[in-house]
């Protein structure tokens, strides 16, 4: 995911900083990146017309993401890149039986918060766009202190 693209230089750059990943970047399949304390997946797990995914292609997926889930137990932290992923694991968290506080967390960069009592986890979300870094809204610091606070919810 995210592997030899402009989102993945920044993505794998704040992993190695922050002590998730072995190196800086990933360029392709075997190029030696290994994660640590870390995994990534995507509420769609295809290359949909113009990177756009279609709301039926969100639901066929949402299975994948919600046995993910399942599959991990409890999590400690989750950092989801961007609005669509925030709401993907929302509503994929909730299906796997997460309890949400009330009212249900709304879309804000850099929020962090407990999601629900069963399975307390940290929350953190970010922009993700290139668009946004283009622009500035989002800055390389301001990335990194999202994996930065990540890094220190495990070790609390």
């Amino acid at each position: 995911m995210f592997t030899g693209d402009r989102s993945g230089d920044w993505l794998y750059g704040a992993l190695h900083a922050a002590g998730f990943a072995n190196q800086t970047n990933s360029d392709h399949r075997d190029d030696g990146l290994r994660l640590d304390d870390c995994y990534i997946t995507a509420a769609v797990h295809c290359a949909p017309p113009d990177n756009k995914p279609a709301l039926s292609e969100f639901k066929r997926c949402r299975s994948y993401l919600v046995q993910e889930l399942k599959l991990f137990g409890d999590i400690k932290v989750v950092i989801v890149l961007g609005k669509i992923a925030f709401d993907a694991f929302l509503t994929a968290y909730q299906e796997k039986g997460g309890a949400l506080p009330k009212p249900r967390p709304k879309f804000g960069t850099r929020r962090c918060g407990r999601s629900g009592r069963r399975t307390a986890v940290n929350l953190l979300v970010s922009l993700r766009s290139q668009q946004n870094t283009f622009t500035g809204k989002l800055t390389r610091p301001m990335f990194q202190d999202i994996f930065d606070q990540a890094k220190a919810a495990l070790s609390e």
